[in-house]
């Protein structure tokens, strides 16, 4: 039976999500984690998105493969359910900064990474002085300047699409830098920080710290609203484009489609996938 895990992290102190043998990493600590409590060899889990060293997460998603007999054996107690226990006993040894939320069986055709449609970021930033917070920063990107959103959503705007990424990523031999750009928008939360909330069907590498960086050059005046579409329809990386911090980083949620479309769209994104490896 396939597992789907959903779990959150401040990922400070890991060195990303991937598993590397001699580092620190979510993955690795998820699956020695579930090959404790399940009692089998080393789990291996699939995720929907790896993050970078530094990037937190609220909304991962992973998925795991077991024998039934696994769960179905599981002890329970009570009114509990095994999946319910399961999820407990993982988070019960888990370090503080790694939490499992969340263990149910996946619906049939359910891939944590192929069946996703698309994911959703978040960067902060405070941006005045009064905003200071150091409780907060570990998670929350300080400049020294005010950012006017206005300039920076209208610049976001133009942004928005099918599109050519490759000014905004870090490229990768073979690899396509062609995203959709679903949601890209600059807003202020209770507290006065600066948001930037950016959703796509996949980002490559650095993409969305960039994109933020680019944005922010406009926010701060020293660049024009067109200045990052310029950017981008020249589709290689340009040195005028700053690479935030990975801290102020946060994946808020994965978007997956309906059960009966799982499968298909698992399907899609594997030939996709297979097709830019080729």
């Amino acid at each position: 039976m396939r597992l789907r895990i959903d779990c959150a992290y401040d990922g400070t102190d890991f060195s990303g999500w991937a598993a590397q043998s001699d580092l620190r990493t979510v993955q690795g600590t998820l699956e020695e984690a579930l090959a404790t409590v399940l009692r089998i060899p080393p789990a291996r889990v699939t995720v929907a998105g790896r993050t970078d060293a530094g990037v937190h997460a609220r909304g991962q998603v992973a998925h795991l493969d077991v024998d039934p007999e696994v769960v179905s054996g599981f002890p329970v107690r009570g009114d509990d359910t095994p999946l319910r226990a399961l999820a407990r006993r993982v988070d019960g040894i888990l370090p503080p900064d790694l939490r499992v939320r969340r263990v149910s069986e996946a619906p049939k055709g359910f891939d944590a990474r192929f069946s996703a449609i698309w994911r959703r970021y978040a960067y902060r930033i405070s941006d005045t002085q009064e905003l200071g917070d150091p409780l907060v920063r570990r998670h929350v990107l300080t400049w020294g300047r005010p950012l006017d959103l206005d300039a920076m959503n209208e610049a976001s705007a133009q942004l928005v699409g099918l599109q050519d990424f490759a000014a905004f990523c870090k490229k990768r031999e073979g690899a396509t830098t062609v995203r959709t750009l679903l949601d890209l928008s600059w807003s202020r939360d209770d507290a006065g920080l600066a948001v930037c909330a950016v959703r796509a069907d996949a980002f490559c590498h650095n993409m969305v710290r960039a994109l933020v960086g680019s944005l922010i050059a406009v926010g701060d005046g020293r660049q024009a609203t067109a200045w990052p579409a310029q950017v981008l329809a020249g589709r290689r990386r340009d040195g005028g484009v700053h690479v935030v911090h990975a801290h102020g980083l946060t994946l808020e949620e994965v978007g997956y489609p309906d059960d009966a479309e799982l499968a298909a769209q698992s399907e899609r994104a594997r030939a996709k996938r297979e097709a830019i490896d080729a």
